[in-house]
């Protein structure tokens, strides 16, 4: 079983994104900090929503990328202001992390052709 340690991060998009699907508005986005282009970094994009995504939602959004908690891992949370250069006034964000691993059965999935490998070799 793979046993790195990757972080995990979760944050409101107040205008929504455009990678990896385009949102018209505010949108959850949830990823996996990992060596590379941070454009090839696992990321799961909710539907236009300002509501958090439930823990059961994050943990469906993490296993399909391929990643669940690690051991003993709790969501941490932390709020700021946006930046100055933002153009809608200062609010508060809230940004979520947590500690997550490859799932235990992503190797398998990947050397049987079921999920792309995250290093980009299985299609």
């Amino acid at each position: 079983m793979n046993k790195q340690i990757f972080g995990a991060q979760l944050s409101l998009r107040c205008c929504g994104t455009t990678a990896p699907e385009q949102t018209a508005g505010p949108c959850w986005q949830l990823y996996v900090a990992m060596t590379g282009l941070v454009s090839e970094w696992p990321t799961f994009t909710w539907p236009t929503s300002t509501e958090v995504p439930s823990v059961g939602a994050r943990k469906a959004a993490l296993a399909n990328l391929g990643f669940t908690l690690a051991e003993g891992a709790e969501w941490e949370w932390l709020e700021s202001t946006g930046p100055d250069y933002h153009s809608h006034p200062a609010r508060v964000l809230l940004v979520g992390s947590v500690k997550v691993r490859p799932h235990p059965l992503w190797d398998l999935l990947v050397s049987t052709g079921k999920v792309r490998s995250l290093e980009g070799g299985t299609e």
